[in-house]
């Protein structure tokens, strides 16, 4: 989850304001009112949730662009276990398939990717997380990085300056990976790729699929929020990785080549 990837950030940010608790309680309750005001999707993730206070668990007054969208990111994996379904943007959701558990594990396809790769580390690694075992679970990651992605260019106001956070990293990461596991399924694992076929599993991978390219297409215009973004969604443009998954779209792979340029992505 974004999670291990913020807890050092997230750590800081609560060691410097400790001292400061009732402004933290105003931050929230301001926060909520921003994240309704600007992004209705992601206040209706928070409306959803059972426990609100888990959502207010991410909120960080010293970046609420970050701390709300995290806090999205988050709750979507909680209801997604609650429903058994993936709640997607427009509010409709989509049922988890758990026939797709013993479809091969997605970390062997760790070894396409550079091993120091943050991302690779966090979903791909044995033993890091649920996703390196269960297409499942690295579906579930998609659909999380949608939402998160989407809020946190609909937040984009609320950024008070400085160094913006690679906020479309996340979700270029986990389409290359889904885009590159549906690659091999075809080329290695016959079972997995009849599997894929399945039309219930195949229309839960458009709408996921679909749904992400649609948010990081609406991202391409926002200036500083991609750091290493480009390797990932160059990997979604390549014609022969991307073909697989044209099969089970019935359409071509959208590339998201406006989120290439140099004023909007990093190859660092």
């Amino acid at each position: 989850m974004r999670k291990y990837l913020l807890i050092a950030y997230a750590v800081g940010l609560a060691l410097a304001s400790a001292a400061q608790a009732a402004p933290q309680a105003d931050c929230r309750a301001s926060a909520l009112h921003d994240l309704q005001r600007l992004s209705p999707q992601g206040h209706a993730i928070y409306l959803a949730l059972r426990d609100k206070r888990q959502f207010f668990m991410w909120i960080m007054c010293q970046d609420i662009q970050l701390g709300l969208s995290t806090a999205v990111h988050e709750s979507v994996h909680l209801l997604t276990e609650e429903r058994d379904a993936y709640p997607l943007i427009s509010s409709d959701s989509v049922r988890r398939q758990h026939d797709v558990s013993r479809f091969f594990a997605p970390r062997e396809i760790a070894g396409r990717f550079d091993a120091r790769n943050m991302f690779l580390q966090t979903y791909l690694r044995k033993g890091a997380a649920s996703s390196a075992d269960d297409f499942m679970y690295l579906l579930d990651e998609l659909n999380a990085y949608s939402h998160d992605l989407n809020s946190a260019v609909k937040l984009a106001p609320l950024h008070k300056g400085g160094p913006q956070v690679a906020h479309r990293d996340g979700l270029a990461a986990l389409m290359a990976f889904v885009a590159t596991y549906v690659d091999t399924a075809r080329q290695r694992h016959p079972a997995t790729w009849q599997g894929l076929q399945r039309p219930d599993v195949r229309l839960l991978v458009q709408t996921l699929w679909t749904q992400a390219e649609t948010v990081v297409a609406a991202s391409c215009g926002m200036r500083g929020f991609g750091s290493r973004d480009r390797v990932h969604l160059q990997t979604i443009c390549e014609s022969k990785r991307g073909q697989a998954l044209s099969e089970l779209l019935g359409r071509p792979v959208a590339c998201p080549s406006a989120c290439l340029s140099s004023d909007t992505a990093s190859a660092r």
